[in-house]
Parts: structure tokens; sequence; C-alpha cells
């Protein structure tokens, strides 16, 4: 009897001491803050990044005008080769369909420098809102107390995202 009421009272302990820590857990898990940010979102809607993307329309559309005129004309003179052909002769025919292969050959030289420009200048200014946003994020979790926040993930609940305050925060920011 004597076992038995020992083995209650340890189980009776032992479960109250499990409690107490189950209960002190659940209250730090209360206190730990996590938030998310979405990126994409701040790169679509942040005032900062829509200045960015006009800054480098601005930036490269003369270079992209020239290079839509260039592809124009090139076009134009293969469908007037096209039609031209069988009455050139073999040699005219041949120097005829060289330059046109020369002429798109500097053409795709021009669209890929063009294109390697673009991405360069456009991870430049990327970079610059995403260090802004970066700044920005750090604030609100340290004015609203966060402990962690993520910029990626598989799910997020809705209630921890703060992409909102981030843009607001930047847009404000002059």
């Amino acid at each position: 009897m004597k076992k038995t009421l020992s083995r209650h009272c340890l189980a009776l302990v032992l479960g109250a001491l499990a409690l107490g820590v189950q209960a002190q857990a659940q209250a730090q898990a209360q206190d730990f803050r996590v938030g998310f940010v979405n990126t994409d979102r701040i790169f679509r809607e942040a005032n900062s990044a829509k200045q960015a993307q006009v800054k480098l329309e601005q930036e490269f559309s003369r270079r992209e005008k020239e290079l839509n005129d260039l592809g124009a004309g090139l076009k134009a003179a293969s469908e007037k080769f096209e039609r031209e052909a069988a009455t050139l002769s073999e040699s005219q025919r041949a120097q005829r369909q060289k330059a046109l292969i020369d002429q798109d050959r500097e053409f795709q030289r021009k669209r890929r420098e063009f294109q390697e420009d673009l991405n360069a200048r456009k991870n430049e200014e990327l970079q610059q809102v995403l260090d802004r946003a970066n700044r920005v994020v750090k604030q609100v979790a340290e004015q609203e107390k966060y402990d962690l926040i993520l910029q990626e993930a598989v799910y997020i609940n809705p209630k921890h995202d703060i992409t909102d305050k981030v843009i607001k925060a930047l847009n404000a920011v002059r």
C-alpha cells in the first residue's frame, strides 16, 4: 500500500512539473514574434521601386528604340531579298545574303549587349531598393519587438505579413 501511494505521489509530482514546464514553454512561445515580408510586393508596390523602374525605362528607351528600328530594317531588307532573290544573279544573291547575315549578326550582338546592360542596371537599382527595404524592415522589427522576420516561406499565415507596414514606411521615407 505504501509503495502504491508513493508511486501515485511521484506521478502527481511529475505531472505537475510537466504541466509547469509546458505552461512556461507556451508563455515563451507567445512572447516570440515572427513576421514576414513579401519582397516581390515591395519591388512592385514601393514608390522607390517604381521610381527605379521609370529611371531604367528613361535610361534605356533610346537604345531600345534604336534596336527595334534596326530589327525592323533587317526584317524589311530580308523580305526585299526574298522577293528579289529569283531575279538576282548568283554573285548578287550571295553578296546580299552575306550582307544580311552580317547585319543579323551585328543586330544579335547589339541586342545581347543591350540585355546585359539592362540586366546589370536593373540589378543595381533593385539592390538599392532591397537595401532600403531591409533597413526599414529592421526598424519595424525593432519598434514592434519582432524576434524574427522572414523574406521567403512556403506558407505564411497572413496575420504575420508585415509587408504593408514596410511599404508604407518605405514610401514615407524621402
